[in-house]
């Protein structure tokens, strides 16, 4: 197939494909998603290898949060039946990390609900950070605590903070209709605060919330030129109680098609399969593996993930091999010289894209060069029926008596 042979010899060049070509992606259909992956993983082992680097989250603080993001079970009138509590004590927080630590996890998530955090806050996951870092000094700690005002990025690297994530979620056209309480600007505003402060960026999209094509291409570009170091692709867990829970778009090959888009669009990045991997994947979650490098270990936020053990065997049964503490997960292009693994200014490097417009709609480009024409507009086709079995709420480890999963 020709697209697929021109993106990646695009993405071994670092070189941004057309929007028309990553529409021709998502078009392609289920007879063509094994040729797909086939490509796309050519682009991720030339920049990554066979190496999966594992994650961990720690929930600080769960529901009750004052934004309306549909997709959301913590979100303001949410119904959900999830665990609900207020923040973790340092040592309760660093406890909780350090399992995810011992099943494999090289990165800890610290994530809290809410608008974004005070300063008190901040002190607070402050005090979490180094009591995980005195623990394990080598383990990279990423927060994740909303909007954040000026200058509380740099307080947190200075606690040592290695990472900050806030996700832009979906197209800047589409946005209002999943969120009314901020704004896609409030949230291109933190991660460029995030950069500012030399933490690493983290920031992603949520795909299965009725979008169309043109919307993910439209997400993925804008986080190209936003320039990440790390792209969490999360897939939505349709949770009772959430205006969302009736969405069920996605299928397996979908999945996969959206992940080799995102690859293709930014080939040097860490791609993380995020949230619902489990219920949208399933029983191919092992193919995801040749696009993404970077997977959630064990559970999410108020949804269980299947177990560790199992994602532990996944990895080594599809031939690849956890990324051990002392390696670099980015390519040396991307690497900071600060922090080792932080995102830096990418000065001469062309990062993962140009810096042209700090995010926002990438615009439709000229098409040059592709030759590739997609479709004007596609509707996701919807999975045969939902599979809320495989939905389940969080019932152990952080806030709980019980042994977290990892």
């Amino acid at each position: 197939m020709d697209l697929l042979n021109t993106l990646v010899d695009k993405g071994l060049r670092r070189e941004s494909p057309t929007r028309a070509e990553a529409l021709a992606v998502l078009a392609t259909s289920d007879d063509d998603v094994l040729d797909v992956v086939a490509a796309a993983g050519k682009v991720r082992r030339h920049w990554f290898g066979r190496r999966v680097k594992l994650n961990y989250l720690v929930n600080l603080k769960s529901g009750l949060c004052p934004e309306d993001c549909s997709y959301c079970s913590q979100r303001l009138g949410s119904k959900a039946e999830i665990l609900k509590y207020t923040w973790l004590k340092p040592d309760q927080a660093s406890a909780a990390a350090a399992a995810g630590v011992s099943g494999g996890a090289k990165r800890v998530c610290l994530v809290a609900s809410g608008r974004g955090p005070t300063d008190r806050d901040v002190d607070r996951v402050s005090d979490t950070i180094r009591a995980i870092k005195e623990q394990n000094e080598s383990v990279e700690v990423c927060a994740c605590l909303g909007l954040l005002s000026d200058g509380q990025a740099e307080r947190l690297r200075e606690a040592g903070a290695d990472a900050y994530n806030h996700n832009l979620n979906t197209s800047e056209s589409t946005y209002g209709d999943i969120t009314t309480t901020h704004t896609y600007a409030d949230r291109v505003d933190t991660v460029n605060k995030a950069h500012a402060a030399g933490l690493s960026a983290c920031s992603g999209l949520i795909a299965g919330m009725g979008e169309s094509d043109e919307d993910l291409v439209d997400v993925v570009f804008s986080l190209r030129e936003l320039d990440p170091d790390s792209v969490p692709v999360n897939f939505l867990i349709p949770m009772e109680g959430t205006p969302l829970a009736k969405e069920w778009h996605l299928t397996p090959q979908r999945c996969l098609r959206i992940l080799a888009m995102t690859r293709f669009v930014c080939p040097d990045v860490e791609v993380r399969i995020a949230g619902g991997r489990e219920v949208h994947l399933r029983t191919m979650q092992p193919l995801a593996l040749h696009l993404a490098n970077s997977i959630f270990l064990g559970d999410y936020l108020t949804s269980e993930g299947q177990s560790g053990h199992a994602d532990l065997e996944m990895i080594a049964d599809a031939g690849f091999e956890v990324e051990g503490a002392g390696e670099v997960t980015l390519p040396e292009h991307r690497a900071s010289v600060v922090r080792g693994e932080g995102c830096g200014s990418h000065e001469g490097a062309g990062g993962c894209g140009s810096h042209a417009g700090a995010d926002g709609d990438a615009g439709c480009g000229a098409h040059a060069g592709g030759g590739v024409c997609a479709p004007a507009s596609t509707t996701p086709r919807p999975a045969e029926e939902p599979r809320t079995d495989l939905v389940a709420v969080r019932r152990r480890g952080a806030g709980t008596d019980l042994a977290p999963n990892a």
